[in-house]
């Protein structure tokens, strides 16, 4: 497993405005300077322990509420808190709270494994892939043909339920949205099988021992068909939740296939990437993500940074004429679709038959 999404690579491309070197540098230089990669520990001692206490609050209520109807209420509640959680992880793992990376590895697993059950080595090599080389069909996992498709070429190539699904996918997505919780829990299980990966064993007793200590609170408190409701509640609600976090973030922006498609660092970042404009309130629901180019291009930069970063960076594609692609958040949605539906049209044509 890699230790953390890798630092970007040096680019050929040419230099920048302000001297020799390329564009990223002087970027990263500006960036520096203004001391947006500086930590921030303050800011995340607050926020891991809100949402640590909120975690306890709510299994706390769980228990006391009982066999009641409003548990279905606390599902939800739930779902969104592993959402959050999953945030957490996910910052922890772009190095961004911890500077080494032995406590960024085990306040991962704590959150990830232990916490909702989703294996923080799997997840955190499939996100440092994506990184690298986002929108890429061949390199990047996140547009891996798998039930959607991604583009025309692997919507030709789809076969069995990939091929149904494709053809109707942009009015599919947000249902399957509410399985994407399950599909989470099921990769983490099934990435213990790999021989790639590595602290198997630490990793496999923390996600067993989150698994044995949800399913025993469900039956000890509720029916068994009480606690399928809250299971089914809770998973479609923490599946929802974390797909609308990461759909604005690339779908439907450019995507690159093949060795001749592949920019330099910062253009690879910036094109496949886009941002949705918002208040604070939305930098907290999305975890900041919604800053995603300057995420991209720094991805140890603390979530309270990505918001200052902003202009710097917008000015700065600006003045290469590199496009910096920004929405509300409902239109960035309707980007993600229409572009699921275009990509899913060759499966919509009838066949073609010879006479």
């Amino acid at each position: 497993m890699p230790a953390g999404p890798a630092a970007p690579p040096r680019t050929r491309a040419a230099a920048g405005p302000h001297g020799a070197g390329s564009d990223f540098a002087e970027l990263s230089r500006r960036i520096a300077q203004a001391g947006l990669l500086r930590r921030r520990p303050g800011y995340y001692t607050v926020r891991i322990t809100a949402v640590a206490v909120l975690f306890g609050a709510v299994w706390t209520g769980f228990a006391l509420l009982g066999g009641s109807r409003w548990q279905l209420l606390t599902a939800a509640v739930l779902g969104l808190l592993y959402a959050q959680i999953a945030l957490v992880a996910h910052d922890v793992a772009h190095r961004q709270v911890f500077r080494l990376r032995r406590a960024s590895e085990l306040a991962g697993r704590l959150a990830g494994n232990l916490c909702i059950g989703m294996s923080y080595g799997w997840w955190q090599d499939k996100h440092t892939r994506h990184h690298a080389n986002p929108n890429h069909e061949d390199l990047d996992p996140d547009v891996a043909p798998d039930i959607l498709v991604w583009s025309t070429g692997q919507a030709r190539s789809a076969r069995g339920l990939a091929k149904w699904v494709g053809a109707r996918q942009a009015y599919l997505f947000f249902p399957l949205l509410t399985l994407e919780g399950f599909n989470l829990h099921v990769s983490s299980v099934r990435s213990l099988f790999r021989r790639s990966s590595r602290q198997r064993g630490l990793e496999a007793g923390m996600l067993g021992a989150h698994t044995v200590v949800y399913g025993a609170a469900l039956l000890v408190v509720l029916s068994p068909l009480q606690a399928l409701a809250f299971l089914a509640v809770h998973q479609a609600v923490f599946g929802v939740y974390l797909g609308c976090t990461f759909a604005p973030n690339h779908k439907g922006m450019p995507t690159l296939a093949g060795d001749d498609e592949r920019p330099d660092f910062l253009r690879r970042q910036v094109l496949t990437s886009r941002n949705v404009r918002g208040n604070w309130l939305l930098d907290l629901a999305l975890g900041g993500l919604n800053h995603q180019i300057e995420h991209h291009l720094f991805p140890s930069m603390p979530t309270p940074h990505l918001r200052k970063a902003r202009p710097i960076v917008r000015d700065y594609c600006a003045q290469l004429g590199v496009v910096y692609t920004e929405t509300g958040l409902t239109a960035s949605y309707r980007q993600a679709l229409r572009h699921l539906h275009q990509a899913g049209a060759p499966l919509r044509r009838p066949a073609v038959t010879s006479r």
